[in-house]
């Protein structure tokens, strides 16, 4: 075997993908949904966003519905904050220390967003359960420990519905953002605290 028979036995490779660019284009693939929804998404938006090529983009996601999945499932990493929630001493404490204003405008986003992949989520199993993962659930664990610390406490009762009382917040926030198209404020999450979910898990005003 000559030399050149060795050279052209070792394996050819092709070009590598470059990933450095991922985050940058999925960012700009959830801000393009939460704008005009899934149906009204579109690839080209999103490499004008990301200032990306169209290929670049194909080359990484073989279809839309594959890019917004990951771009939903990235969602959950900026929720970092929420996996050891503060704990203040009392349950007022806990909930209002959750009030960020970064926290608010995220919280707000994540609305526009699984507002524009509902079409899609009733078709698509696996997206469905990237949206819990990554829009619901962190919120809602950090509530849970919060009010288990309450009852553990003797705070609230040991029987309050902890699931229910964790839906009452969220709840209020998209409504107001998705119904009445009006914005989120720290007046107006602490309003909701004082006024209708310590009275709901058994605290009087």
């Amino acid at each position: 075997m000559t030399q050149l028979d060795l050279v052209d036995d070792k394996p050819r490779l092709g070009r590598k993908r470059d990933h450095t660019r991922d985050p940058e284009i999925l960012e700009a693939a959830l801000d393009v949904l939460a704008e005009t929804g899934y149906d009204g998404m579109t690839v080209d938006m999103v490499a004008a966003r990301a200032k990306a090529g169209k290929a670049t983009l194909y080359r990484r996601w073989a279809s839309k519905s594959e890019l917004v999945l990951d771009a939903v499932a990235c969602m959950k990493s900026s929720d970092i904050d929420l996996a050891s929630p503060p704990d203040t001493g009392s349950l007022r404490g806990d909930l209002v220390a959750l009030v960020k204003t970064p926290t608010i405008r995220e919280s707000e986003r994540k609305l526009k967003v699984m507002a524009g992949i509902v079409s899609m989520i009733a078709r698509d199993p696996e997206l469905a359960e990237a949206a819990q993962e990554a829009l619901v659930e962190p919120r809602a664990a950090a509530n849970r420990i919060i009010f288990q610390r309450a009852i553990d406490r003797g705070e609230i009762p040991a029987d309050v519905d902890i699931e229910k009382l964790c839906l009452v917040g969220p709840a209020m926030v998209a409504y107001r953002t998705l119904m009445l198209r009006k914005p989120v404020d720290r007046e107006f999450m602490i309003g909701n605290i004082d006024r209708i979910i310590l009275p709901a898990a058994g605290i009087r005003p």
